[in-house]
């Protein structure tokens, strides 16, 4: 019926506390119970049921009034949450004014419920992705400041290539963060809109009062008024499982990084220490990175699950079988799991533990090698690219052969010699003197950021 229960024992891992409430079992029944608490106020409003009517009925959409299990086992018979929902509500509204409940879900159908339920719900859950993406993106940025001028070595196809600065790596980490805010921004008035359109989508039970219904509905609840009911167009939805796919990416990569920054041989950087935080059972001095392993983890579970809501869309007429199903527990997962390595990777980010020191010592682990280009581009400027490259191409295999550094090897071939003053070998092989624009790159990142903060 929902993401699982805050009894789960992998639950304080995976997910939030917030996000468990979400799309807990109550929340699912507190979603579908404002629908129809809304929906009555709305048809009243309108004149289409008689205003006591429509106190009556939201005086009992509470959810605690509601038996969970009984629930259960209404839906496992009829198919849908909406069903038993609706025919226990109109029970306890019968209790105290059996006119009133005949008023209850007046010209509404149970996909109406379950649907603007679900927006209501997303709401709150993409309020939640942007706080907490808002923490992880001025963390990023407060890293990429500190760490602006601090060197790293550079890494492609995981082996050393030119040095960097740590700053610019968090300026990337920041830069796609940032990406994401913009796309959970741009998603709320596509997503959160109400569903309402009766059996086959035109309202027919509301005779000419449909729109202004709708109307009223919207804003009761606070939600957006579609063009039309989108019973079997799930593009919405679907919308709101591929922006978080495309979050979930974006922090596995930085889970990715983080992971290999974190390795023994490596050490550059570590998740924040805390008592029993990423022990092991058996070896006392492990400290291994559990930030980066749930968000990795999420990484790899949440695409399949993008990918079942992407193959939902294909519903059959005005109203679906089995696709429309398929969404009630994905998307909740999706979410769950994106919630869950999105705050991870954002207390990590906020209590990061960066050893300089290292950086500085791993840029000096291949003696010299990692400014290579450095040292053929400062040649190339007299003899040309290719034989430049070629010449140092030359020098560094005989620096890994005999163990030595390359610009001793250079030092001592005299057409390097001939081009080259020794002051200007040790220009090529200091690492701060090949960091490119790598500077302004991270001010354009902070740049960037400062500048849509102050529009927000």
């Amino acid at each position: 019926m929902s993401m699982p229960d805050a009894g789960r024992l992998l639950d304080a891992l995976f997910t939030t506390e917030r996000m468990r409430a979400i799309f807990s079992d109550q929340g699912r029944v507190r979603g579908m119970l404002d629908f129809e608490a809304a929906l009555a106020r709305a048809e009243a409003r309108v004149g289409v049921i008689p205003a006591p009517a429509a106190e009556a009925i939201a005086a009992r959409c509470h959810a605690e009034l509601f038996d969970m299990a009984a629930l259960a086992q209404g839906i496992a018979l009829s198919g849908n949450p909406a069903i038993p929902l609706v025919r226990t509500l109109t029970a306890l509204v019968a209790r105290d004014d059996a006119e009133a409940a005949g008023y209850v879900h007046w010209g509404a159908t149970s996909q109406d419920a379950m649907d603007t339920g679900l927006a209501l719900q997303l709401r709150d859950a993409l309020d939640a992705f942007e706080s907490d993406l808002a923490r992880l993106s001025g963390a990023l940025a407060r890293i990429a400041e500190t760490h602006t001028h601090t060197p790293l070595a550079g890494r492609t196809w995981l082996q050393q290539a030119v040095p960097v600065t740590f700053g610019l790596k968090a300026a990337g980490w920041l830069s796609a963060v940032e990406r994401e805010r913009e796309r959970v921004r741009e998603l709320r008035p596509r997503a959160l809109v109400i569903q309402c359109g009766g059996a086959a989508g035109t309202l027919a039970a509301l005779g000419d009062r449909g729109l202004d219904v709708a109307a009223a509905l919207a804003e009761e609840l606070r939600l957006g008024l579609p063009d039309l009911p989108w019973h079997t167009q799930r593009d919405r939805v679907a919308e709101v499982a591929t922006t978080l796919g495309l979050l979930v990416g974006t922090l596995g990569k930085m889970a990715r990084d983080l992971a290999l920054l974190a390795q023994t041989e490596v050490g550059e950087a570590r998740e924040p220490d805390a008592p029993g935080r990423g022990g092991s059972s058996t070896m006392p001095q492990k400290r291994n990175p559990v930030a980066a392993s749930v968000a990795l983890a999420a990484a790899v579970r949440v695409p399949a699950l993008v990918s079942v809501m992407l193959t939902a869309m294909t519903q059959e007429h005005e109203r679906g079988l089995g696709g429309w199903q398929a969404e009630w527990e994905t998307l909740p997962e999706i979410c769950a799991l994106a919630a869950g390595a999105l705050e991870q990777m954002a207390r990590t980010m906020e209590g990061l533990e960066v050893d300089t020191a290292r950086m500085r010592a791993n840029l000096d682990l291949s003696d010299g090698l990692i400014l290579a280009e450095a040292a053929a581009m400062a040649l190339a400027r007299h003899m040309g690219r290719a034989r430049a490259h070629a010449l140092v191409e030359r020098a560094s295999r005989q620096a890994t052969e005999q163990g030595r550094q390359l610009r001793e090897i250079l030092a001592e071939d005299a057409e390097v010699r001939a081009h080259l003053s020794a002051e200007e070998l040790d220009r090529a092989f200091d690492p701060g003197n090949y960091l490119g624009i790598a500077v302004e790159l991270v001010d354009r990142a902070l740049a960037a950021r400062a500048e849509r903060e102050a529009g927000a």
